[in-house]
């Protein structure tokens, strides 16, 4: 067995997102509770992070923070102990709208350090927008996940946080599979993790596949000893010909590979152990 074997794998479950909707896949939850009731499921397949967009009641994507607000009441009620992590991403709001909801002081936040292209236009990360929100972050205590869509976005937040400018331990995801961004290439994943392993060696790291990628790229990443991200935000189908049934359902298919590499799923407590992040708060006993 490889010497990752025996190394817990966080799974994080990617709920929503901006861009599916029901028409695409009756799964995909869109209200509050929608997706307080999806994350539970997901959470007992073996999810520890909940990843985490809000929509308006026609679907489209929002940055209200009183919806924010809603979501992570339910998902402390409901999934007791899961790390909930807000999406800053730029489909839901533009500049510091995207980060309105930072003041709930979620346990993590998504944090994009560069522009891209993504399949219809630039996705804007100017760096002044890149230090306000790594600035919130640092003021609510929130741990960035580094989305990383090029190289040039891992070498920049292995900077950043050299800097002192993110808040906790460093933690990169790699994003893969977006059309006009980094496709899923075997090579090139594997010279990110080379990266992280030689600049940033203290750091952990994660790795998502878009579409039909996702399977892929999850069972690189937990081949390489990484963590990885599944959920209907970046893929509906289970192949070609079916629809996801559930976040849960494609959660599930991550921890059958953690099995594969003798890789046991973290809990949702291991999880905040190794990512740095504050214990969840026990009840005082009268």
């Amino acid at each position: 067995m490889s010497d990752v074997a025996g190394k817990p794998c966080i799974l994080c479950c990617a709920i929503t997102g901006s861009l599916p909707r029901k028409a695409n896949n009756p799964a995909v939850p869109i209200t509050v509770s929608e997706q307080v009731e999806s994350s539970h499921a997901a959470v007992e397949a073996g999810a520890s992070i909940i990843h985490a967009h809000v929509r308006n009641d026609d679907e489209s994507p929002s940055s209200d923070p009183e919806k924010f607000a809603r979501l992570k009441e339910g998902l402390e009620k409901h999934c007791p102990g899961v790390i909930v992590q807000f999406s800053t991403g730029g489909r839901s709001g533009a500049g510091k709208e995207r980060g309105g909801m930072l003041p709930l002081r979620p346990d993590m936040a998504s944090l994009s350090v560069g522009s891209n292209n993504f399949p219809t236009r630039v996705y804007e990360n100017p760096p002044d927008l890149v230090d306000w929100l790594a600035g919130e972050m640092r003021t609510y205590e929130i741990v960035p996940e580094v989305e990383a869509f090029d190289l040039s976005h891992i070498l920049q937040a292995i900077r950043l946080h050299g800097e002192g400018k993110l808040f906790g331990p460093l933690y990169v995801q790699f994003v893969m599979g977006v059309k006009n961004a980094m496709p899923a290439d075997k090579t090139v994943f594997d010279f990110y993790v080379e990266t992280m392993r030689t600049r940033a060696a203290e750091a952990q790291w994660c790795a998502a596949g878009i579409g039909a990628t996702q399977i892929t790229v999850n069972e690189w990443a937990i081949a390489a000893g990484g963590h990885t991200r599944a959920g209907l935000e970046d893929n509906i189908r289970l192949d070609r010909d079916t629809l996801a049934p559930s976040n849960a359902a494609l959660i599930a298919r991550a921890a059958d590979l953690c099995a594969k590499y003798d890789r046991p799923v973290a809990t949702p407590a291991q999880a905040r152990e190794m990512l740095g992040l504050r214990p969840v708060p026990t009840a005082s006993v009268a």
